[in-house]
């Protein structure tokens, strides 16, 4: 009985703080609304949407990756090396867009497979595995583009341009349905729980029979493939493969994810939450810069939203440690 009570108050907590996230992110929302005139309109807010799909499908697999307690710093490079792909497929060898795109996920999931299987069948850190993977899709990325952005053209672009009288791109869509799908995943499924279970304390979930390096090397083969999905999306908004595409997402993910409720210890995450904490970064960058805020001062304070995250963080783990 008193498991029950503790598993409901615990669900209670989790509920109130998504709930504090997305106010946060109204709260946000209206603060550059009142500082600028243009900012609480529909072009604005879907222009801002439409630039995030890439960032919200890296973040969602990050989260999945947090939730077991290890990290991925390729994802930012896996993209750009994905984008690379679609660029030299249709362009260099003259394949058609539904192969390339076909590719470029293969792609992200063997990154992703080489991550979980390294990190997890020879108990290597996934921070330094990762870290690797960093700067090895990097430099494929730029070999398999000589170094230079290849121009696709308008057939990809579709992905990225919105549908009429709605505002939304088909990227956006689906980003939106893996958020759904991946929300009922970590919460309705077998699979869900058996990952928080993995993250939350590895060596318990393996005596109750858990197979924890099968489920850390799916969770990071994911990773890699919506790492993919998102060069696919970067390829499609800029209508070309940029070796460069994707420096740096993997902090942003990261502090999405953080910002969203997800814990850097692992065993805790949330979909939607990470889903608020993009749009958190996303409103708050490009609010700063429709005030004037210079882009050094924007760094800083976006910096500091993501340490007070990450301590936020670190006191609920004490707080919980303590009772």
């Amino acid at each position: 009985m008193e498991g029950i009570i503790m598993s409901q108050i615990n669900m209670m907590r989790q509920h109130l703080e998504q709930y504090f996230i997305l106010a946060s992110l109204i709260i946000l929302i209206l603060f550059f609304g009142v500082l600028s005139d243009n900012f609480i309109s529909i072009a604005t807010l879907t222009t801002i949407l439409n630039q995030l799909p890439s960032l919200i499908v890296v973040t969602i697999g990050i989260t999945l990756v947090l939730i077991v307690a290890d990290i991925d710093l390729s994802v930012g490079s896996v993209l750009g090396l994905s984008a690379g792909v679609i660029g030299i497929s249709v362009i260099g060898l003259g394949l058609p867009l539904p192969i390339a795109f076909l590719l470029a996920l293969l792609a992200g999931a063997a990154c992703g497979f080489v991550n979980g299987f390294i990190s997890s069948y020879f108990a290597l850190p996934s921070f330094i595995v990762t870290l690797g993977m960093l700067e090895m899709s990097r430099g494929l990325a730029y070999m398999s583009t000589n170094s230079q952005t290849v121009f696709i053209g308008p057939d990809i672009q579709f992905i990225a341009l919105p549908f009429k009288n709605t505002g939304a791109s088909p990227a956006l869509v689906m980003a939106l349905l893996i958020v759904v799908t991946a929300h009922f995943v970590l919460n309705k499924t077998v699979f869900g729980r058996y990952i928080v279970a993995v993250g939350t304390n590895d060596k318990a979930a393996r005596m109750t029979g858990i197979n924890t390096k099968r489920y850390k090397l799916v969770v990071l083969t994911l990773s890699g493939l919506l790492a993919g999905l998102g060069g696919i999306f970067n390829a499609a908004y800029l209508g070309a493969a940029d070796p460069n595409a994707g420096i740096g997402l993997e902090l942003s993910a990261i502090a999405a994810a953080v910002i969203g409720g997800t814990s850097l210890m692992g065993g805790r995450g949330s979909i939607i939450g990470a889903l608020a904490g993009v749009l958190i970064i996303a409103v708050l960058q490009n609010g700063l810069a429709q005030i004037g805020v210079a882009e050094p001062t924007k760094r800083v304070i976006t910096g500091a939203v993501i340490i007070i995250a990450v301590l936020f963080d670190r006191w609920k783990m004490q707080k919980g440690a303590l009772k």
